[in-house]
């Protein structure tokens, strides 16, 4: 393989006739890994109530059960994305899976509070393997001719894991304890690692250069360090000297590691790449994508289960079709980007995802759950032809040895956005929220009106417990102002998807896989 300039790349793939054979099953196992991984992230959710309850956890507590993942997941992706194309997919695979697993067992047996946050950041670091490994695997399975639908059928797949795994997690705490959670992690990772043992075939870069240990510290560090700031500026406030501090820290840290990686002559991260518009762009629209998506599958759920009244079983099951319809309609995205152009494609789609966010702004108190699923099927149809066309773009800026730095980028976007998307319109919904409550706190007591406004679940407790008044319409009252933040949080995520659509219908290459590659089967 030769690489010849920032996105052009020559490369053949030398691979076992067996393995070539197997190589929708190799999909298969990659797949299931990648369920593991997304539904990890997205279905405590739904347990944190019963795990508040159960381990008598605190807030902060139960913050961390949360964000610990997230914080470890992104700080160590670059990292382990690198090792993979150094030492090995297939064993980059297989260890983070085992230690997955690990996380999962240890968060259920120590049965405690602090167990499941130690727990939980075992899983970020398994994660942090997986995910990169299962994408830069596919890339060097597939024919060029075949890969854009194989990318597809992955992004469909992580696009609907966030979908599964509250219902998954719902159905597992209405019949089984919250152990149950991580316990279901167990024999689908066995499975995993059976089928990947037999399925999966091994490949790495085959001109790795150097190691570069000061590029991994400077990434762990910097990623760290801005997840940990975003996540944290909601409760600190955007504004205080606290979270200002941290997000200079960040700044400097990943300055660093850009000025680093610059003059190394083996860099971690070749950032020749972000000339490449299709990496660059389709970098920003997945972590536009997952910010907007993350946001309101955050305030959704909220939405369904504290305004509506659904239980955590039926918030999931209202939220099923989001994962339905992106598995059925994201292997259709490369065929119609090869038709209309990738830019065209990509700008409707982001289009259709603002439109859904228009719509989640009609929602109100009285808004019957059949009414909810019209604005998710609207975006979940625009983020299945987006997702797989910008991963196909990242992939085709990157040589193949390279594969495991551009999953890495493709995922590292994802999760930045994500939690950029709860942590912002998480804070605009909940100013909007603070400022439409007062007349709700005017009529509590005093000893217990001073966490009402935190969140509408604090408002909605403080209710119960003043036991004066009208809690009909105290209630009424907070779900209205709850409902005023979603409208404009949505608002405001609509607005950047439709810039980001206009950006990318000016900048983004209609035709992404500008790469020469041809595969050798071998008589083995």
């Amino acid at each position: 393989m030769s690489f010849e300039g920032p996105g052009t790349h020559v490369a053949t793939i030398a691979i076992r006739r067996t393995d070539y054979e197997r190589r929708w099953l190799t999909l298969g196992v990659l797949c299931l890994s990648l369920v593991i991984v997304i539904v990890g992230n997205t279905s405590l959710n739904v347990a944190l109530p019963t795990l508040a309850r159960d381990l008598d956890a605190p807030t902060s507590a139960q913050q961390w059960m949360v964000d610990i993942y997230s914080l470890v997941f992104a700080g160590l992706l670059f990292a382990a994305g690198t090792l993979g194309d150094r030492y090995g997919r297939k064993g980059a695979l297989q260890f983070g899976l085992l230690v997955f697993l690990g996380g999962s067992v240890a968060a259920r047996l120590i049965g405690t509070a602090s167990g499941v946050i130690i727990g939980r950041a075992v899983m970020g670091m398994g994660a942090a393997f997986v995910m990169p490994a299962t994408l830069s695997v596919l890339t060097n399975v597939f024919p060029p001719r075949e890969l854009g639908r194989a990318i597809a059928i992955w992004a469909g797949i992580a696009g609907a894991g966030g979908a599964i795994g509250p219902v998954v997690s719902g159905f597992l705490l209405e019949h089984f304890g919250w152990g149950s959670v991580f316990l279901i992690n167990v024999p689908i990772i066995l499975i995993a690692l059976v089928a990947g043992r037999f399925f999966v075939p091994t490949s790495r870069d085959p001109e790795p250069g150097a190691l570069d240990p000061v590029g991994g510290i400077l990434s762990i560090a910097g990623m760290c360090t801005l997840v940990y700031a975003i996540i944290e500026a909601p409760h600190n406030g955007w504004g205080s000297a606290r979270t200002l501090a941290t997000f200079a820290v960040a700044a400097v840290i990943i300055a660093s590691f850009i000025a680093w990686e610059r003059r190394s002559r083996a860099p971690m991260l070749d950032l020749r790449y972000f000339r490449d518009p299709r990496f660059t762009v389709s970098a920003a629209v997945l972590g536009l994508l997952y910010f907007s998506a993350l946001g309101a599958f955050f305030l959704v759920t909220m939405y369904l289960q504290l305004v509506l009244g659904c239980t955590a079983l039926q918030a999931g099951l209202v939220q099923l079709p989001f994962g339905v319809v992106i598995m059925l309609v994201a292997p259709r995205g490369p065929t119609l980007a090869a038709r209309f152009g990738a830019n065209r494609l990509v700008g409707c789609a982001l289009v259709l995802v603002s439109l859904s966010m228009m719509l989640y702004a009609f929602m109100d108190r009285g808004t019957p759950y059949g009414l909810v699923v019209i604005p998710l099927v609207a975006q979940s149809t625009g983020q299945a032809l987006a997702f797989p066309t910008m991963t196909a773009g990242i992939m085709s800026a990157v040589p193949l040895g390279k594969a495991g730095v551009g999953s890495a980028m493709n995922d590292t976007t994802r999760e930045l956005g994500a939690s950029l998307g709860v942590a912002v319109l998480g804070s605009v919904a909940l100013s909007r929220f603070d400022a439409r409550l007062g007349r709700v706190v005017n009529a509590l007591r005093p000893d217990v009106r001073h966490s009402a406004s935190e969140s509408l679940a604090s408002a909605l407790d403080a209710i119960r417990r003043n036991g004066e008044g009208d809690a009909a319409q105290l209630t009424a009252l907070a779900h209205d102002a709850f409902v005023s933040g979603l409208h404009l949080s949505m608002m405001v995520a609509a607005g950047v998807l439709l810039i980001a659509a206009a950006i990318v219908y000016r900048t983004l290459p209609a035709t992404l896989n500008a790469s020469t590659s041809s595969i050798h089967v071998e008589k083995v």
